[in-house]
């Protein structure tokens, strides 16, 4: 196929894909079946996990967890059996230990058969400055948080890839989609995940497997465990989540082969920004958003501290803004190169527009979050 055909197919079909998810906002795409499925769950003695296999209980699954508390796992079975679930077995498993991983995985083969629903929601992090974290602590992170996804993959997707059926599941954060302060070791770890998630995805399109789906999900900071003690700058803009709602939403993301899943779904917003401002412009959006705060620090009332907030910040952005201006004037004057009066008008237009976006930013998405 030549250019000019290639180059047309690509715009008739991105045409069509808009089209499919305007229609998608008042048709709801149809819930898949998972009656039958085998679903593994790892970290599912508490938190999310627990939360994923309650939901699933009564789908008609067989479940699979993975911890390495015992206690936590008889727990979450009791309570799926409770539910509904008539199949589950549990199996303590330490993610970050390749061998362990591989040696459990046959044993659930052999007790239970090829897994068709593989979540990687196990997690952990330090909550510690980059220079302040062990070494010890940093290379845990990463087995737990990105090596095991590459194991429990090398176990369980061949059965997937064979049959051209089954799902594969990340819980990643949005962490791993823009960098937060006093996070290194988490973010860079959660980058990692997001990014074999998408790769391995791609292979499995490129080589004709689209029966194995993807699912990846990047929520913000969720109340468990894990972020006890976390606050947000602005509640309304980025909640705290509820772990209920987020379980939720991943197991619709699930039955409907949603690929990318962010929460809240102000993240869509704030990713595309990040990635079409300049540097100064998003580090000021950060600060706003209070990405160079300590999470848990930060202790702003929802309501009036955040109308009052959401002043001083712009005043601060429109000062910032208009001083820039006016030191970028006075440099113009002093060139005689037009290229540098032509780039230097581009930075003064962008950064006397930054405090009127955000500002519009601010009131979009508060109404968007409304609904």
């Amino acid at each position: 196929m030549n250019f000019l055909m290639e180059t047309l197919q690509v715009i008739v079909m991105s045409i069509y894909y808009n089209m499919e998810a305007v229609v998608r906002l008042f048709i709801p795409p149809k819930n898949k079946n998972v009656t039958g499925e085998i679903v593994l769950i790892t970290g599912a003695g508490s938190g999310i996990g627990r939360l994923l296999a309650e939901k699933f209980a009564p789908l008609g699954v067989s479940l699979v967890l993975w911890d390495i508390n015992q206690e936590g796992m008889e727990e979450t079975s009791r309570l799926v059996q409770e539910k509904g679930a008539t199949k589950v077995h549990y199996y303590l498993c330490d993610c970050s230990d390749k061998s362990e991983v591989y040696r459990v995985a046959d044993k659930v083969k052999r007790e239970v058969g090829d897994v068709s629903i593989l979540i990687n929601n196990a997690g952990i992090v330090t909550g510690r400055k980059f220079m302040d974290a062990p070494d010890s602590l940093i290379e845990k992170t990463f087995e737990v948080n990105t090596m095991a996804h590459f194991w429990t993959y090398k176990a369980f997707l061949p059965a997937m890839t064979a049959n051209n059926h089954g799902h594969l599941v990340s819980i990643a954060s949005s962490a791993g989609l823009i960098g937060v302060n006093g996070l290194a070791d988490y973010c860079a770890s959660k980058f990692a995940a997001i990014g074999f998630a998408e790769s391995v995805a791609l292979e499995l399109l490129a080589t004709g497997k689209d029966g194995v789906k993807t699912t990846i999900v990047c929520p913000f900071f969720i109340n468990t465990g894990m972020f006890d003690g976390c606050n947000t700058k602005w509640p309304l803009l980025l909640p705290i989540l509820d772990p209920d709602y987020v379980a939720n939403k991943i197991i619709e993301a699930i039955l409907t082969d949603q690929v990318y899943l962010l929460l809240p779904r102000t993240m869509y917003f704030i990713i595309g920004l990040k990635n079409s401002l300049r540097w100064k412009q998003a580090a000021l959006l950060g600060k706003y958003l209070g990405a160079f705060e300590n999470p848990e620090h930060l202790l702003y009332p929802p309501s009036l501290g955040f109308c009052w907030g959401c002043i001083w910040e712009l005043s601060t952005l429109w000062m910032l803004s208009k001083d820039a201006s006016r030191r970028w004037s006075r440099e113009e004057k002093k060139r005689d190169n037009i290229l540098c009066n032509i780039s230097a008008s581009k930075e003064i237009n962008s950064a006397c527009h930054v405090s009127v976006f955000v500002s519009l930013f601010t009131c979009f998405i508060l109404v968007y979050n409304s609904f």
